[in-house]
């Protein structure tokens, strides 16, 4: 009796086995359509997300040196005043570099984006400026000249 229910269970351990050895015909290795797709459209997003944060980052990457640039024509217009009796250079919305500052500034400044300008104003007595250039994003804080000469951000005289 013992060996008869030894083979039985024998038997049944076999046929249990033997269940995952043999391969399903039924099922074939590989993703679903379903799966690829809902893995096609995470990838998408991520890379949508990916692209916007770049393109904000180089918007604010080019106002810093926009702003930076403006620091600069500020510096060689004020050291223009001290060579030039105390009056900065003439000047009706013109671009920065027709002003001669090149002997004043580090090099020629340029905005980061062909086919921008910097523009430059002077007051009528040539005791106060406005240097200014179109920003990409909102400006903050806002700018401290009135006239900015079609642009939305600028600079005035210390």
């Amino acid at each position: 009796m013992p060996f008869e229910l030894f083979l039985r269970q024998l038997f049944a351990y076999s046929r249990l086995f033997a269940s995952f050895m043999i391969p399903n015909t039924r099922h074939k290795p590989g993703f679903t359509l379903i799966e690829v797709l809902v893995a096609a459209t995470i990838i998408a997003l991520l890379t949508s997300i990916g692209v916007v944060s770049y393109q904000a980052a180089n918007r604010q990457a080019r106002d810093a040196k926009r702003k930076a640039d403006l620091e600069q024509i500020r510096a060689a217009l004020e050291m223009y005043k001290t060579d030039h009796a105390g009056n900065y250079p003439l000047g009706d919305c013109v671009n920065v570099n027709s002003l001669g500052l090149n002997s004043y500034l580090p090099s020629d400044v340029t905005p980061p984006k062909s086919g921008e300008t910097y523009f430059y104003k002077v007051s009528a007595d040539m005791k106060n400026y406005c240097v200014s250039a179109n920003l990409e994003t909102t400006p903050v804080p806002a700018s401290s000249c009135t006239d900015l000469c079609g642009n939305n951000f600028g600079l005035k005289s210390p």
